[in-house]
């Protein structure tokens, strides 16, 4: 394998095989929250931060108001979020949780068990694997 661009060699195309893969193995288990895997990124977020800044959940998350904007909307018209404007500063919005939205946290609570035995490797193999992603990931934003 001499040749630099050859597909099958590349980080970048095995990394988006393995986010497609990922993905899609969290479909089916949040079809039944009636969740996308954004929702459900932001909600892992919320259940850690309830009353998060929406500028905090961007960061958090690596999205954009445009992106993040929607997703909020839609949440709240599922009645598992409420948009608040703060009474501090009008210009800050908070995210809170409903009763709804704290009930589905215990709903949720099987996806990660899932996603290891769907896995088959082991608990320090997958934080390995998380480490060095996470790793690779402040390397290349820390050269933009």
């Amino acid at each position: 394998m001499n040749d630099p661009l050859h597909l099958e060699g590349q980080l970048c195309f095995a990394l988006y095989n393995t986010t497609r893969a990922m993905t899609g193995a969290y479909q089916p288990l949040l079809e039944k929250l009636e969740l996308t895997y954004p929702q459900y990124l932001v909600m892992l977020a919320l259940w850690e931060e309830d009353g998060a800044r929406v500028s905090r959940l961007g960061d958090r998350l690596c999205l954009d108001s445009a992106t993040l904007t929607p997703l909020l909307k839609r949440l709240e018209a599922r009645g598992l979020v409420t948009r608040q404007r703060s009474q501090a500063d009008e210009r800050v919005v908070q995210i809170h949780l409903t009763p709804e939205g704290k009930r589905l946290k215990k709903r949720a609570e099987g996806v990660p068990k899932a996603i290891f035995a769907k896995t088959g490797m082991t608990l320090a193999q997958l934080n390995a694997l998380r480490d060095q992603l996470l790793v690779l990931t402040e390397r290349l934003r820390a050269s933009e």
